[in-house]
C-alpha cells in the first residue's frame, strides 16, 4: 500500500516525525518533490538531525530511501548527508536516485542568491539553494538529468555549451558576474556522475514491482499547501507540487494507488519566508511561542531562520487538507501549547466587512483579518500520555473543536518530539 505523508499549510508541521515514526512499518520511503531548501528535524534514538534531500526514514535498516524523479536532486548535498548521519552512528542507508530525476547545478545556486540580492526589499525570500532556477530549467528543457551523465562527451558538452549561452548573457548584462565555461560544468558534472552512479535506478520499474509485490512504500512531501505553485499563496511559494496528487507523478505510480493521505497539521501555526500569514502573532506573545515551539525553538532547520508563528488557522488548514485529499490528520506539538491559559484559534477571515470560511486568492488574502475564537488552555504538562482519554478535558476540546471546524479526522496527536511520542485516536 501507498500512504502519503503531506503538510497541510506552510511547511515545518512535523512531517518529518510522523514519516520517520510511520517507516517503522514500511519498506520504501519516497521523497518525491522540492530540494533541499527545506529540512525536516528527526528525533529517534541515534540523536537528532536534520534533513533536507533524504527521506525521514533512512533511520531503519529494513528501508529503502529513493530520490524520485520530481526531486531538485543537489547531489554533494544528498552525499554529505549520508556521511552526517554515518558519523552519528547510523547504519549505511539502502539509497536509489531516479535516472529522471534532474540536478541542481551550482550555477542554480548563484543565480538565486545573485535574483535576492537584485530584488532587495521585494525578495521572496529565498533559502537560496538553486530551487527556482532549477524548476525554470527543467520546465524550459535545459536541465540535466542524471541519464545525461552517462552520454557521451560529446553530446554532453554540445548540450551544456547550447545551455551556458543564456546563462552568460544574463551574468554579464543583468547581474555583472564572471561568466560559465563548457569546461568547468562538464567536469562538475562528471564529479557528479562519480558520486551517483552506483544508486542510479529506474525508480518507476522499480516502484512498479514493489507495488505488485505488496510492499508498504510512504510518499514523503516537502512543505505544505500554502507553498504550492497552483494552490498556494502565489507568488510566495515553493516551484514544485507540494501535493499529494503530485507523489505519484513525482514517484512514477499510478495516482490510484495513493490509498492512504496522511496531512501534518501544528496545533498552532508556524512559517518561514514571506507571503500572507492571516492569523500571525508579533512581539512577546510571537516570541515566547517561538522559544518554546518546535524542538529547541521554531527556526528553520535549513536556513535557521526564525519562523513565523501564529494561531492555529482553520480556514488555510481546511483548506490544505481538502487540496491534499487528507484521510488522516496528524496534529502535532500539541505539548507546546501547555502554558496558555486561553488559546486563540483563526476560524474565519473577515474580507471586506464580510466574514468567510473559505481560503481566497491572494489578492483577496492581503485584505484579510482573522476572526478568533478563544477557548480555554489546559495548563498542564501532557508529554508521556498514551492514550486519548487521559489527556486533560480543555486539550481534548482543543483537538476536537479544529476536528470540526476543519472536516477531517484527526487520527494522530503528537505530544512530544520523539518518535514514539503519538496519541491514536
Amino acid at each position: 500500500m501507498v500512504t502519503a505523508v503531506v503538510g497541510a499549510n506552510w511547511g515545518d508541521e512535523g512531517k518529518g516525525k510522523i514519516t520517520d515514526m510511520l517507516a517503522e512499518k514500511a519498506d520504501i520511503i519516497i521523497r518525491f518533490q522540492g530540494g533541499a531548501n527545506a529540512g525536516h528535524t528527526i528525533i529517534n534514538d541515534y540523536g537528532k538531525f536534520a534533513l533536507h534531500t533524504l527521506p525521514s526514514g533512512v533511520f531503519y535498516d529494513h528501508t529503502t530511501s529513493i530520490i524520485g524523479n520530481g526531486v531538485a536532486l543537489d547531489i554533494p548535498k544528498l552525499f554529505n548527508e549520508v556521511k552526517q548521519i554515518e558519523e552519528g552512528g547510523v547504519p549505511t542507508p539502502k539509497i536509489l536516485v531516479s535516472d529522471r530525476a534532474q540536478m541542481v547545478m551550482p550555477y542554480h545556486v548563484l543565480f538565486d542568491t545573485y535574483e535576492e540580492e537584485r530584488l532587495a526589499g521585494a525578495s521572496f525570500g529565498s533559502t537560496k539553494s538553486g530551487i527556482a532556477p532549477f524548476y525554470s530549467d527543467k520546465y524550459a528543457k535545459i536541465g540535466f538529468q542524471v541519464s545525461e551523465l552517462f552520454d557521451d562527451e560529446k553530446s554532453l558538452k554540445e548540450k551544456i555549451e547550447r545551455v551556458i549561452v543564456q546563462k552568460n548573457a544574463l551574468l554579464e548584462n543583468l547581474y555583472h558576474k564572471p561568466l560559465l565555461t563548457v569546461d568547468g560544468i562538464y567536469e562538475t558534472l562528471m564529479e557528479y556522475k562519480e558520486m551517483v552512479e552506483p544508486f542510479v535506478c529506474d525508480v518507476s520499474a522499480y516502484l512498479y514491482d514493489a507495488i505488485k509485490e505488496g510492499k508498504s512504500i510512504l510518499l514523503e512531501g516537502q512543505l505544505g499547501s500554502m507553498k504550492d505553485p497552483d494552490h498556494g499563496i502565489y507568488p510566495m511559494v515553493t516551484s514544485s507540487s507540494t501535493l499529494a496528487g503530485y507523489g505519484a507523478i513525482g514517484a512514477g505510480i499510478p495516482p490510484y494507488e495513493i490509498k492512504k493521505i496522511v496531512t501534518v497539521c501544528k496545533a498552532y501555526s508556524s512559517a518561514v519566508g514571506a507571503g500572507e500569514f492571516v492569523s500571525e502573532i508579533f512581539g512577546d506573545e510571537a516570541d515566547e511561542l517561538r522559544r518554546r515551539g518546535g524542538d529547541g525553538g521554531e527556526f528553520g532547520a535549513t536556513t535557521g531562520r526564525p519562523r513565523r508563528m501564529g494561531w492555529f488557522d482553520c480556514v488555510a488548514s481546511k483548506y490544505g487538507c481538502r487540496l491534499q485529499g487528507t484521510t488522516d490528520v496528524a496534529f502535532t506539538v500539541l505539548d507546546v501549547l501547555g502554558y496558555l491559559d486561553e488559546i486563540p484559534v483563526c476560524v474565519g477571515y473577515e474580507i471586506d466587512g464580510v466574514v468567510t470560511k473559505d481560503f481566497p486568492t491572494t489578492t483577496k488574502l492581503k485584505k484579510a483579518k482573522p476572526v478568533y475564537e478563544v477557548l480555554p488552555g489546559w495548563k498542564s504538562e501532557i508529554r508521556g500520555i498514551t492514550k486519548y482519554e487521559d489527556l486533560p478535558e480543555n486539550c481534548r476540546n482543543y483537538i476536537e473543536f479544529i476536528e470540526k471546524e476543519i472536516g477531517f479526522p484527526i487520527t494522530m496527536v503528537s505530544n512530544g518530539p520523539g518518535r514514539h511520542e503519538i496519541i491514536y485516536r
